[in-house]
């Protein structure tokens, strides 16, 4: 499988939590879906089509929790007939982050969100603190970018 990461900080961590969890792919993205690691892609276009739908769905669910129960949704779970989708929330220093997780019968969800809180611990010691003076994450054409992505993935464009 193939591993890569954008943010070397990622590594140890990320790594650490494909083998213990026994996930078969493994995101850790910003919300805006701007990936800082990933595991078990083969190609950069899934990468980007799962990070943008991922990002979508996290936003969705989110106000959908806020207008339930008053706060967003923190973790998200499918289980499908071979795979099951984990989406989870992971605070950061810098702020927010999202870990996406796909695992078959190798694994399971309580072992998932097990390894989760492990995977928590790690990146609050390990990512960096926030810079103050940097550019902002989500770029200003975030929003149009993410609409002709999706429309190019759906065969819209």
């Amino acid at each position: 499988m193939r591993f890569s990461v954008v943010a070397s900080w990622v590594e140890t961590p990320l790594k650490q939590f494909v083998d213990d969890a026994r996930v078969e792919i493994a995101v850790l993205m910003h919300p805006n879906g701007q990936v800082l690691g990933q595991y078990g892609f083969a190609r950069s276009v899934d990468v980007m089509t799962a990070c943008a739908l991922a990002s979508a769905i996290h936003a969705s669910s989110s106000e959908l929790g806020r207008q339930l129960e008053g706060q967003p949704f923190s973790t998200l779970h499918y289980m499908g007939r071979d795979r099951q989708i984990f989406l989870g929330s992971i605070a950061a220093p810098s702020g927010a982050l999202l870990l996406l997780a796909v695992f078959d019968r190798e694994s399971s969800l309580g072992l998932v969100q097990l390894f989760l809180e492990e995977f928590r611990a790690r990146v609050a010691v390990s990512a960096p603190p926030p810079v103050l003076d940097g550019p902002p994450v989500m770029q200003e054409n975030f929003e149009r970018d993410l609409n002709r992505n999706l429309a190019q993935l759906f065969g819209r464009a």
